[in-house]
């Protein structure tokens, strides 16, 4: 046993309690000259020498050139500068496991060369370098950290909007999405950790985690936004048209329809909102709001196009008023012939249009019964029948008034008020149409009236009785009439008389006074022509009859032709 412990103070004779003595206070060569200098010094100003309290000192100098050569070095090491100029722009793969090295090495160049100085201070200046060392590249690590936060940001955007338009459901995507991309950020910084730090990485994960859940909220706020208008736009193009069609033929059945047709058209909107929902995690209740909000909408839909109709009820009221009052029961033009009765067609046209204010007066979607059209009746169309004053008072009162009865407020879209106003312009307004069509009416009675009253008649056989029996004493007088007829009646024929006096009597003088001169020099013309050709007959007389006769017949072809061509233009 002695000779083993002998051998090993031999083997260790610089360690503690070797056979050299204690060597831990030994100076380097290199820094004997300075330890002599520092001693000299001590002895000077220190009588009482305190040799551990010089090697404290001397190790303190020593160590800390060291440090700050190495310090130095570290700084203009390549790497290093490559790795802090590439983590600048963009995230380095590896950042850890490259810069881990070349910081071990500063540190192991500095334990080389400062392995015979005090170990306290050796030890202490060596944490000083490392804190220095990592303070200097701290920068760089949070840069990489930066930028592998924001790639990853961007990733799982990428990922989340591809699952998306690959058709997968939102909150399954998003879940995904987001546990694929926080697994790459705690890979990636356990690649860009450094070994000899101990730096928390929680922090910009945390910020990550909110990022991504910021990201998913917005994007689940714009997806419901977008499905939200996405039927709301179904429901304005199956709701308005529609609507708009049934009010403008406004009748009994109009509000039922458009009750069918809305109840219809947003239980689809309903259904086909509910199960797009159905990708997305959302409580109960906000999915409900969101049905109901989208039937509202519906409803609403119908109760704008209502009160935009009931903006133009004046003018659909002339509207409707004209098509009845100027078309028969086969949509044909009315011709005022005179067997029209003008009173009952104004009297329908208007209990039509009295029909189509009714129904606009008031939005009947709960399919509530009320007496509007009943109260409208009466104040406006049978007030006129009434010779009562009591009730004329009791009708006027009826539309006195700013609401209807059993009716809310709410769903008024045109009060009893404003209702008699529209009325009274409505008849003042349409007036003239109906005068329009008695005054054509009297002017076809006019033209088609061209015989004398029976009284007129009688007196022509009583008074004329005397020259009756003049024309039976003289024949000759019959032959110079009947040419006198002929002649007055080819004029007649060739002025077209009946023609003339359809727009009025002055008009009518006026044409003819004008065609008169023009179409005798025709006549006369055409019977010297007949008394000038060879086949002329031997008698003056005959063959001016015959002319004149022959005169007649094509004017009166010409006028039936005229006639038929005129009365088939009337019939199309």
């Amino acid at each position: 046993m002695k000779v083993a412990n002998l051998r090993q103070r031999f083997f260790h004779s610089v360690a503690p309690g070797g056979l050299a003595g204690d060597r831990r206070g030994v100076v380097p060569a290199n820094a004997f000259a300075f330890s002599a200098e520092q001693m000299w010094q001590v002895i000077k100003d220190n009588k009482d020498l305190d040799l551990p309290a010089h090697k404290v000192m001397v190790a303190t100098v020593r160590c800390e050139e060291i440090a700050n050569e190495k310090f130095s070095h570290f700084m203009e090491n390549e790497d290093w500068r490559q790795l802090e100029e590439a983590s600048q722009s963009a995230p380095v793969t590896g950042f850890g496991k490259k810069l881990s090295p070349i910081l071990q090495s500063c540190l192991s160049e500095y334990d080389t060369e400062a392995t015979y100085f005090d170990e306290g201070v050796r030890s202490s200046k060596r944490q000083q370098l490392q804190e220095k060392l990592l303070q200097l590249v701290q920068p760089a690590f949070q840069d990489v950290i930066g930028h592998l936060r924001s790639g990853t940001l961007e990733n799982f955007k990428e990922a989340f909007e591809k699952a998306l338009n690959a058709g997968e459901g939102f909150s399954s995507s998003a879940h995904s999405c987001a546990q694929s991309c926080m697994c790459q950020f705690d890979k990636g910084c356990e690649e860009a950790v450094i070994e000899q730090a101990n730096w928390d990485t929680s922090k910009t994960r945390e910020k990550l985690q909110r990022d991504i859940d910021a990201h998913i909220d917005s994007a689940r706020a714009a997806k419901l936004s977008e499905l939200t208008t996405l039927y709301q736009s179904k429901l304005n193009e199956a709701l308005a048209g529609p609507v708009e069609a049934l009010l403008d033929g406004a009748n009994d059945e109009t509000w039922p329809t458009i009750r069918k047709l809305l109840k219809r058209e947003a239980e689809l909107a309903v259904f086909g909102l509910s199960n797009a929902l159905s990708g997305f995690e959302m409580d109960e209740a906000t999915r409900n709001k969101m049905l109901t909000d989208l039937e509202n909408y519906a409803q609403g839909v119908v109760e704008g196009k209502a009160k935009e109709e009931a903006g133009r009820v004046l003018m659909r009221m002339k509207d409707r008023f004209a098509t009845i009052f100027s078309h028969d029961s086969d949509s044909m033009p009315r011709v005022w012939t005179g067997k029209e009765d003008i009173r009952a067609i104004t009297k329908m046209s208007r209990s039509a249009s009295l029909k189509l204010l009714s129904v606009m007066s008031v939005i009947r979607l709960d399919n509530e019964l009320d007496n509007v059209e009943k109260i409208l009746s009466l104040a406006l169309v049978d007030s006129t029948n009434n010779t009562s004053s009591s009730k004329s008072i009791t009708t006027a009162d009826s539309l006195a008034s700013s609401t209807w009865e059993q009716v809310a407020p709410t769903k008024t879209l045109i009060t009893p008020v404003q209702c008699k106003s529209l009325w009274r312009q409505f008849k003042n307004e349409t007036q003239y149409t109906v005068t329009q069509a008695i005054s054509a009416q009297e002017a076809n009675r006019r033209n088609n009236n061209w015989m004398p009253p029976p009284w007129a008649m009688v007196a022509l056989v009583v008074l004329g009785f005397n020259e009756f029996m003049t024309l039976l004493r003289n024949p000759l007088y019959i032959g110079f009439f009947f040419v006198v007829y002929l002649v007055a009646k080819a004029m007649w024929v060739q002025l077209d008389v009946s023609a003339e006096f359809r727009n009025g009597a002055l008009p009518g003088l006026i044409s003819l006074s004008t065609k008169l001169l023009p179409t005798v020099m025709n006549l006369l013309r055409k019977l010297a022509e007949q008394g000038q050709a060879p086949s002329a007959n031997s008698n003056p007389q005959q063959g001016t009859a015959s002319g004149v006769s022959s005169s007649v017949g094509s004017s009166s072809s010409s006028l039936n032709s005229t006639e038929t061509v005129s009365n088939s233009t009337k019939d199309d």
